[in-house]
C-alpha cells in the first residue's frame, strides 16, 4: 500500500520573497501553467491585494489541474473575520483554497503583533470558522512553529488546533527561520501528531538557512506529514525554501520514498523536470547552478579518467540514477586530468568513433593539456573542445574565415544631453567565392544596461554568413562570463560564452588572450560553427 503526498509549490509567491526577484503577471501565468504540466497539487499563486501583480495573476489566471490557492493572514485584531478587509481580498480570489499564515510562536504574539496570547489564538479560529462558512479548502501556515513549540510547546500546539479544530484542511509546519535540523524536524512532527492531529493533515515548509530545507522536509515526511511545500529551484527569502527540484525525483527515485508514496507527478513529466527548471532560470535570465542536484550541468559530469573508463563499461559504477529520467545527459569532459577513456567517451558522444591506440587521440589530449596550461578550460567548454578534435581528426568543415574585425567604443553625451556609450564593430570574412563586410551599432545609456563591444561584435558576426544564415537565425547567446587567469605581465582573460538554439539546445565555447575582445571574438566563432556542424550545414562553395 502507498499513501499519497501532496506537492504544494509556492514558487509565485514565497519564490518571489526572493532578492531580486520580481514576476510580471505573464510571467507568473506562464509559471502556473509550467507548474500544473509538472504535476504538483497546489499552486499558490500570490497574495491578493497585497500587489498589483498578484490581483492580476488571480484575475487572468488559466484553469489548471492543481488547485490554485490564494494566499493571506489570520484576521486582525479588533476587528470580525466578516469584516477584515486584508481576509476579504483573499476570499474575494475566489480560488478553490485559501492559505492563511498565523503567528505560532509566542514570543512573536507579544511582540510582533503585541497581543495577548489567548487573542491570538482567538483570531486564528475565528479565520478558519470564516473560511469553512465560504466554502473553501482551508490551509493554515503556522509561522515560527518549530522556533515556538521549543520555546512553549503547549501554546504552539494549541495554534494549531485552533486551525484544525474549525476544518483546516492542512495545518502548515514552518520552519519560519531555517534553523530547525532534521533530528527536530522528526521529534516534533511526531509529537503534533501524538496531540491529535493526523499525519495526513500535517504539511512542511522549510527553508535553506543551514542547507537542510530538503532533508528537513523528508524527515517531516518519514515522520508522518503528508504534504510538503517549497519551490521550484529552491527560490526564496534568504537562503531560498525546500527545493523542489530536487524533493520531487527523490520521492518518485528513491527508497524508501519511491515505494511507499504516491504523487501527482508521472515519470514522463519528471523527465521535463531540467526543462522546467531552465525555463524558470530563463525567465528570471539567471544561469543555471551548474552543480544542482539532478538538473545541473554537471550533476552527471565525469572529469577523471578512472570515472570515465568504469562510466563507459557501466553507468552506475558513478552515476546514482539515469540523467534522462530528469531529462538530463552524462558528460564526460576534456581536462588536462584526461585520460583516452575520457577522450573516447567524449567523441563518441559527438558522433566520433575513433579507435584505441590511434596516434590522433594522443595529439588531441596533448594539445588539451597544453592549451590548458595557457589559460583554457575544457571541462566546462565542450562545444570548443569538439571543434579541437574535430580539427585535429581532419573533420572539421571550413565554412567560413575571419579576414579581420574592428570594434570601437565611444562615450559621449547624445542630442538631448544624456550620457551614451556607442560601440560599433566592423567584421570581414570570407565565405566561399564570396567576401561580405558586416555592421553593427550600439547605442545605451547606464539605465539600459550594457550593450557594449562583445554585444556589437556578435551580432555584427552574425548578421550575414550568406548562404548559412538560415542556420544561424535562431542562436541566441544565454551567458557571457570572464576570468583573469594568472597574475601581473603574464595574466590572459579567459571568456566562457554559453549559446542556445531554438532546439532548446545549450552549448559552451571557450576563447582566451590578453585581449577581452579577442578572447570573446574567439569563443563566438566557435559558437556559430558549432551550431553549422551539428545541424550539417553544408560547406559553401
Amino acid at each position: 500500500m502507498t499513501s499519497r503526498l501532496y506537492l504544494y509549490d509556492t514558487t509565485l509567491r514565497d519564490g518571489q520573497q526572493t532578492q531580486g526577484v520580481q514576476f510580471s503577471t505573464a510571467e507568473k501565468i506562464r509559471i502556473g501553467q509550467m507548474l500544473d504540466a509538472l504535476g504538483v497539487d497546489y499552486i499558490e499563486g500570490g497574495w491578493p491585494g497585497a500587489n498589483p501583480t498578484d490581483s492580476d495573476f488571480f484575475d487572468a489566471a488559466p484553469r489548471t489541474r492543481a488547485t490554485m490557492t490564494a494566499f493571506g493572514m489570520t484576521k486582525r485584531s479588533g476587528r470580525s473575520a466578516e469584516n477584515d478587509d486584508v481576509l476579504a481580498a483573499v476570499l474575494n480570489a475566489r480560488t478553490p483554497a485559501v492559505c492563511l499564515v498565523g503567528k505560532s510562536h509566542e514570543f512573536h504574539v507579544r511582540t510582533a503583533l503585541g497581543i495577548p496570547l489567548d487573542e491570538n489564538v482567538e483570531n486564528i479560529r475565528a479565520s478558519f470558522a470564516h473560511i469553512r462558512g465560504q466554502g473553501r479548502e482551508a490551509l493554515f501556515d503556522a509561522e515560527h512553529f518549530f522556533d515556538g513549540y521549543r520555546a512553549d510547546p503547549a501554546y504552539a500546539l494549541a495554534c494549531l488546533h485552533a486551525a484544525h479544530s474549525e476544518g483546516a484542511r492542512w495545518v502548515i509546519l514552518c520552519d519560519t527561520n531555517g534553523g530547525t535540523l532534521p533530528d527536530e524536524i522528526r521529534s516534533t512532527v511526531e509529537a503534533v501528531i501524538a496531540s491529535g492531529i493526523p499525519g495526513d493533515h500535517l504539511g512542511i515548509h522549510t527553508h535553506d538557512d543551514t542547507g537542510h530545507a530538503v532533508a528537513n522536509s523528508l524527515a517531516a515526511v518519514e515522520a508522518g506529514a503528508r504534504q510538503i511545500q517549497g519551490t521550484l529551484n529552491g527560490l526564496g527569502e534568504r537562503c531560498g525554501n525546500a527545493n523542489l527540484t530536487t524533493i520531487i525525483p527523490t520521492l518518485l527515485l528513491k527508497e524508501p520514498f519511491a515505494a511507499r508514496f504516491e504523487t501527482g507527478v508521472t515519470e514522463d513529466a519528471l523527465r521535463g523536470l531540467l526543462r522546467a527548471s531552465r525555463m524558470l532560470d530563463d525567465i528570471l535570465n539567471r544561469v543555471p547552478a551548474r552543480q544542482a542536484p539532478y538538473v545541473g550541468g554537471s550533476a552527471f559530469a565525469h572529469k577523471a579518467g578512472l570515472h570515465a573508463s568504469a562510466i563507459a563499461k557501466d553507468p552506475s559504477t558513478y552515476e546514482h540514477i539515469d540523467p534522462a529520467r530528469v531529462g538530463n545527459e552524462r558528460i564526460v569532459p576534456m581536462s588536462n586530468q584526461a585520460g583516452q577513456s575520457n577522450l573516447r567517451q567524449r567523441l563518441r558522444e559527438a558522433g566520433l568513433d575513433v579507435p584505441a591506440g590511434d596516434p590522433r587521440l594522443a595529439r588531441i589530449l596533448e594539445i588539451v593539456k597544453d592549451r590548458e596550461a595557457r589559460g583554457y578550460a575544457y571541462d566546462t567548454a565542450q562545444a570548443s573542445f569538439e571543434l579541437l578534435a574535430r580539427q585535429e581528426l581532419g573533420l572539421l568543415p571550413g565554412y567560413f574565415d575571419v579576414e579581420r574585425y574592428r570594434v570601437i567604443s565611444e562615450r559621449r553625451r547624445n542630442a538631448k544631453g544624456q550620457i551614451v556609450t556607442v560601440s560599433e564593430a566592423v567584421v570581414t570574412i570570407q565565405i566561399g567565392a564570396r567576401r561580405i563586410t558586416s555592421f553593427h551599432e550600439n547605442h545605451h545609456t547606464p539605465e539600459e544596461g550594457d550593450t557594449g563591444p562583445v554585444h556589437a561584435l556578435s551580432r555584427a558576426l552574425a548578421a550575414d554568413l550568406g548562404v548559412l544564415q538560415d542556420y544561424i537565425d535562431d542562436l541566441r547567446l544565454a551567458d557571457f562570463a570572464v576570468r583573469i587567469v594568472g597574475s601581473g605581465t603574464e595574466a590572459v582573460t579567459r571568456v566562457v560564452i554559453d549559446s542556445e538554439d531554438g532546439q532548446g539546445r545549450q552549448w559552451t565555447t571557450v576563447g582566451v588572450s590578453g585581449n577581452i575582445i579577442d578572447a570573446s571574438f574567439d569563443a563566438l566563432v566557435d559558437a556559430i560553427t558549432w551550431k553549422l556542424v551539428r545541424d550539417g550545414a553544408p560547406v559553401p562553395a
